[in-house]
């Protein structure tokens, strides 16, 4: 079944809000050491801000997390990492509108891009599909799971000090410390 470009925009798909490390894990499904490891060897690097050393946090699209949703299924799915970031470089070439139109098919070995469903079949019928990833239904995944996350504001400087926003931040500890100062 090939799923059709999705309509509507979604939570942050412009790029106005960023989701930090911790949220990206929890709206993928993988560990925070995944996640680290990933931006630190450039497979899924943050689009919205990478970490500068010490103190800074990495800030995450919308795009970031359906790619990062899409790596995690090639990798449970049993694709190499070597295959897998050869697809990802395909990927990132493509805007968001394009990606809910794909749909990846692997052998477990290769990962075949099909924008068609007659792709799709022609690809099976040559067999070489075992598995697919509909990207569109990912779009749909990490929406859902974002419905109940924090996100931030994309634009502005990082606050060092002072009083952050708490409420644009969604960051919880945050909260309490500008509550403290202010009681």
């Amino acid at each position: 079944m090939h799923e059709q470009p999705l309509e509507g925009p979604f939570v942050g798909e412009d790029g106005s809000v960023g989701y930090r490390g911790v949220t990206a894990c929890q709206a993928v499904g993988i560990s925070y050491r995944q996640l680290d490891y990933w931006a630190r060897t450039s497979l899924v690097v943050p689009s919205i801000r990478d970490a500068e050393g010490s103190g800074t946090q990495r800030l995450y699209s919308f795009r970031d997390l359906v790619v990062l949703k899409v790596v995690k299924r090639l990798l449970d799915a049993g694709v190499s990492l070597q295959n897998i970031r050869r697809a990802i470089e395909t990927l990132r070439s493509r805007g968001v509108e394009d990606l809910a139109g794909i749909t990846l098919i692997s052998d477990g070995t290769t990962v075949y891009e099909c924008r068609s469903p007659e792709e799709v079949v022609d690809l099976l019928q040559g067999g070489q599909g075992v598995f697919g990833i509909a990207i569109g239904g990912a779009f749909k995944e990490i929406q859902g799971s974002l419905s109940h996350l924090p996100a931030e504001p994309a634009a502005g400087p990082q606050p060092v000090g002072g009083d952050p926003a708490p409420a644009a931040a969604g960051d919880e500890l945050a909260a309490r410390r500008a509550r403290r100062r202010a009681g």
